[in-house]
């Protein structure tokens, strides 16, 4: 069964940074996409970023130049360096294979 589980979120004053992980067991991690997803309160999901097994990665446009997608195949683990934070970026982080979604890690944008 594949479990992805997310972690590295919390509370940081705009202009921070975070970075989150997503480890991932039960799976084929290389070769699989692994995307990063976001919901707000009251919102429904939103796409924030993919890397593919190649390593080509995609991105939102409201994230675009202050988040990066990586992944470390020998670790299992997607993550997701994100830096200038915003207020709006406030939201529960989800790691998704397309199939299977993680439970969520909360990050908090707020002065």
């Amino acid at each position: 069964q594949v479990h992805l589980v997310e972690s590295g979120g919390g509370l940081v004053q705009p202009g921070g940074s975070l970075r989150l992980s997503c480890t991932a067991s039960g799976m084929v991690f290389s070769t699989a996409t692994m995307e990063w997803y976001r919901q707000a309160p009251g919102k429904g999901h939103e796409f924030v970023a993919l890397i593919r097994a190649g390593e080509d990665t995609k991105y939102a446009d409201s994230v675009k130049g202050r988040f990066t997608i990586s992944r470390d195949n020998a670790k299992n683990t997607v993550y997701l360096q994100m830096n200038k934070l915003k207020p709006e970026d406030t939201a529960v982080y989800y790691c998704h294979d397309r199939t299977y979604w993680g439970r969520g890690t909360q990050v908090t944008v707020s002065p």
